[in-house]
């Protein structure tokens, strides 16, 4: 019984002493070891110590939490950020250029300077397209050591132009028989074709054959002849060559050209129109228009008319010569005048080498226009039937002229032309020069 008491007693103590402990962990978690020393205590309380470290674990777990939370916290802002990054640059792409013109006034000056220089290059170069219309026409012009072989085609250039403008080029003189054109060419000189044209019918009705007129009374021939001008010589040349043909040619005009320079009054340029137009050989008619129109366009610069016939026959085929003498006058009497060219309404004006020596401007250009081309009659009084289908008004006879076309000798340089009935009504009146 004593041995039982001595073995309780040191439980006793070591019960007793289990408190000491437990005050002794209490002092240590008080000292600073608070993990440690409630999880012994926890461990050795038994049920009722587990329930407090069950509770300071989970005190403790929320702290961890806590504590854990914020450090993925932090992560999560970064994560986002970084997205948020990737997504700026995309967003701060476009916003880039705002801010730095902003920021930096001298560079956004700087590289709109050159923008502003570029839109002024720009803006020049589309001017210069604008007006440099007659700019890309200037160097049309032939340079001074042009080779033959460029001044041909440029010659047969401009030909084959103005082939396709007056397809119904044709003489202007009215004639039935090559003894009425030799007769009219022969007047034409220093007058008009529509003068010529409105005094052949009445000297052709009383003189119609080379026989007549050469019996003729020579006073009664100038006064039918005096509207033409000069008509004293003009009586003398056609009385004379009618004389001839009568007397060396059997009444007949000669196909030769050697024949017909040796009638009175005629030379090469009306032996070339009656060869021609008469008898369907080539010829060259170098008149007043086509020696303008040959020395404008830089094809020669002779100045006598054989010779100017001689190098520009050089550029071109004999079968065009004669075609090519009715584009040429036909184009110096309609537009390209003497004294003021229409270059604003010219078809040829990018082959003209003198492109800007007369009207540039298209609307006065086309106020210079003459002819069909501006709506007034020709000087045929009976044009083929090509030159009507193009629009071509026929011109009236002499002293009885027809309502809204050209007066008498209105065709003359410098003669008041009333306003036209063709295509232009309502158009003031021009001259005719």
């Amino acid at each position: 019984m004593a041995v039982s008491k001595k073995a309780a007693a040191p439980k006793k103590a070591a019960k007793k002493s289990t408190p000491a402990k437990a005050v002794a962990g209490k002092a240590a978690s008080a000292s600073g070891t608070p993990a440690k020393a409630p999880a012994k205590k926890t461990s050795a309380s038994g049920t009722p110590a587990k329930a407090p470290a069950k509770k300071t674990s989970a005190s403790s777990a929320p702290a961890k939490a806590t504590a854990r939370k914020p450090t993925p916290a932090t992560p999560k802002p970064a994560k986002k950020s970084a997205p948020a990054k990737k997504a700026a640059p995309a967003a701060v792409t476009p916003a880039k250029p705002t801010p730095a013109k902003a920021t930096s006034p001298k560079a956004a000056s700087a590289k709109a300077t050159p923008a502003k220089a570029a839109s002024a290059k720009a803006t020049p170069s589309k001017a210069t397209p604008s007006k440099a219309t007659p700019t890309k026409i200037t160097p049309a012009k032939p340079p001074r050591n042009e080779s033959h072989t460029a001044l041909v085609r440029r010659a047969r250039r401009i030909n084959r132009e103005l082939g396709e403008v007056y397809p119904y080029a044709h003489p202007e003189l009215d004639f039935e028989n090559p003894f009425q054109l030799v007769v009219a060419t022969v007047l034409s000189a220093q007058t008009t074709d529509l003068r010529v044209n409105q005094t052949t019918p009445a000297l052709f009705g009383k003189y119609p054959t080379p026989e007549d007129l050469a019996a003729a009374n020579p006073e009664e021939v100038e006064e039918i002849l005096r509207p033409t001008g000069f008509f004293r010589a003009k009586t003398k040349s056609v009385i004379g060559l009618s004389k001839a043909l009568r007397d060396d040619f059997g009444g007949e005009v000669p196909g030769r050209l050697e024949d017909l320079v040796k009638l009175p009054g005629v030379g090469r340029k009306t032996a070339f129109v009656v060869l021609g137009n008469a008898f369907g050989r080539p010829g060259i008619t170098v008149d007043t228009h086509f020696q303008r129109l040959v020395r404008r366009w830089q094809w020669t610069d002779q100045t006598e008319p054989d010779k100017i016939e001689a190098a520009i026959g050089g550029l071109f085929p004999k079968s065009e010569w004669t075609m090519l003498s009715h584009h040429v006058i036909f184009h110096g009497r309609r537009i390209c005048h003497a004294r003021k060219p229409a270059c604003g309404a010219c078809p040829i004006a990018p082959l003209c080498p003198a492109y800007g020596e007369g009207e540039t401007d298209p609307e006065k250009a086309q106020k210079l226009l003459k002819y069909e081309k501006g709506g007034f009659p020709g000087q045929r009084l009976n044009p083929p039937q090509s030159y009507l289908d193009a629009g071509g008004i026929p011109a009236p006879p002499l002293g009885a002229p027809a309502p809204g076309a050209v007066v008498p000798g209105a065709s003359a340089p410098g003669a008041p032309v009333p306003a036209s009935a063709g295509p232009a009504p309502g158009s003031p009146a021009r001259e005719a020069g």
